[in-house]
């Protein structure tokens, strides 16, 4: 872990001092249960509290991988204290959930961290959250399709 420079203006004169050390590791998302048989990309998004699960701008990391194998393996450093994960089979690559005719249910198949499930909506940050402190190196996440 690198110590954080933080850096302070005094009368004029910037100093940095020591501050400390952030908490960061890097954290494996094994998404299983991947139905290979539909087109797209596995979109694994990590949030802060903020945006948390729909806005996919304000996730602060987001990686894609096609939906080539029922397991795929994704890598994150995570350097927040408290972050929750979203997984999207993206079936038709536009970056959104899409719904079915109702406009409500989602057609694609979603997964969340600490098993969180949809329920007349998506699961709150509080339900899905994990402690970056007590996050094992491997957090695993099955993807459910409607």
């Amino acid at each position: 872990m690198k110590p954080r420079i933080r850096k302070t203006i005094y009368g004029g004169l910037m100093t940095a001092m020591l501050s400390s050390p952030i908490l960061a590791k890097d954290l494996t998302i094994r998404v299983s249960d991947i139905d290979v048989t539909r087109p797209g990309n596995i979109m694994v998004m990590l949030y802060s509290k903020d945006g948390y699960p729909k806005n996919h701008a304000k996730a602060v990391s987001t990686q894609n991988k096609p939906a080539e194998n029922k397991t795929l393996e994704f890598i994150f450093n995570v350097d927040i204290s408290e972050f929750a994960i979203k997984v999207l089979h993206d079936e038709n690559m536009d970056g959104k959930v899409s719904k079915n005719w109702t406009g409500f249910i989602p057609a694609e198949g979603l997964g969340f961290s600490n098993g969180a499930k949809l329920n007349f909506g998506p699961p709150s940050f509080k339900k899905s959250k994990l402690e970056l402190s007590e996050a094992e190196d491997v957090i695993n996440i099955s993807v459910i399709y409607p």
